[in-house]
């Protein structure tokens, strides 16, 4: 792929080119982003391409500065086929992969993914999809099945995948509210919703953390209980008084996205048994990846 500063041509395809992503780019990446929803995903806000500009929100918190990239695959109309969002490390000499899409198109996610690489080059160890959480950039890892053909694409270019979790969905219909209501309700700014804490004593020993309705879809982002008060039914209690709040807030659906260290049972094999028995439903295996080693790219066969 031949390169020019942070642009590069796409092989294969007269006019199609990777470059940085500009302002008027907005709708087409959003609506890059929306073909690849999961049911009950929201659908992308109008400052997610630009937060990409800024990195991943999941590495906030991290204290070595990050360079954050976005690039598009743009064709000879100079129109958004595909996107990718990176970061990289200096310090770290590692880089993360934590947007990518292209409608599942292979040769496009090919050009990107090879970009992404060779911008990533001086890095020994780059991940993708690793440090993603559950909220408007995506389900909190790659949909396995939604996305085989992003799974394929990385794995032929040299990364190793692995599961990371589960992704369930649940409609909600109105319905009678819990019996008792156990928990003290709080608003909650991030993520912007209520976070329902169940006391005893005044000590806080049980809580979750839940979204507010959009595009009347819901998440359940966090749920606890101390390991002294579990297997009382505590979580199962807390889970019905959200479900129930999120019903009365307007949402008719609810996801979440459940890591694989949790009991998995139910006639899936998947699904952890409180949502199990609350009656959420998987829909796809959530997976992460990376790439170790020498980090030059691999030449790629020419699409189309």
């Amino acid at each position: 792929m031949r390169k020019d500063g942070d642009i590069t041509a796409a092989p294969g395809r007269r006019g199609w080119r990777v470059r940085p992503y500009q302002a008027g780019d907005e709708s087409a990446v959003r609506e890059l982003i929306d073909a690849d929803r999961l049911p009950g995903q929201p659908r992308c806000v109008p400052e997610l391409p630009t937060a990409a500009l800024h990195g991943c929100p999941c590495t906030a918190g991290w204290q070595a500065p990050a360079r954050a990239r976005l690039s598009v695959l743009a064709d000879a109309g100079d129109r958004p086929q595909g996107a990718i969002a990176f970061l990289s490390w200096q310090d770290l000499r590692s880089g993360l992969i934590h947007l990518l899409h292209a409608r599942e198109d292979i040769p496009a996610l090919q050009d990107l993914v090879a970009h992404a690489l060779t911008a990533l080059g001086r890095c020994p160890r780059i991940e993708a999809f690793s440090a993603a959480s559950p909220g408007t950039q995506g389900p909190g890892g790659l949909p396995r099945a939604h996305r085989a053909a992003t799974h394929d694409v990385l794995v032929g270019r040299g990364f190793t995948g692995r599961l990371r979790g589960h992704y369930l969905l649940r409609t909600l219909r109105p319905g009678p509210s819990p019996t008792k209501l156990v928990a003290d309700v709080y608003p909650c700014e991030y993520p912007p919703g209520y976070r329902l804490v169940f006391h005893k004593a005044a000590e806080p020993i049980a809580e979750i953390v839940v979204s507010t309705a959009r595009d009347r879809t819901a998440a359940v982002y966090w749920i606890e209980t101390e390991p002294e008060y579990r297997h009382r039914g505590l979580a199962g209690k807390l889970l019905d008084q959200a479900l129930a709040l999120l019903t009365e807030e307007g949402a008719t659906h609810v996801v979440a996205a459940v890591g694989t260290t949790w009991r998995a049972t139910g006639t899936t094999g998947t699904a952890p048994r409180l949502f199990h028995e609350a009656g959420f439903e998987l829909v796809d295996q959530l997976w992460e990846y990376d790439r170790q080693g020498d980090a030059a790219p691999v030449p790629h066969a020419q699409g189309r």
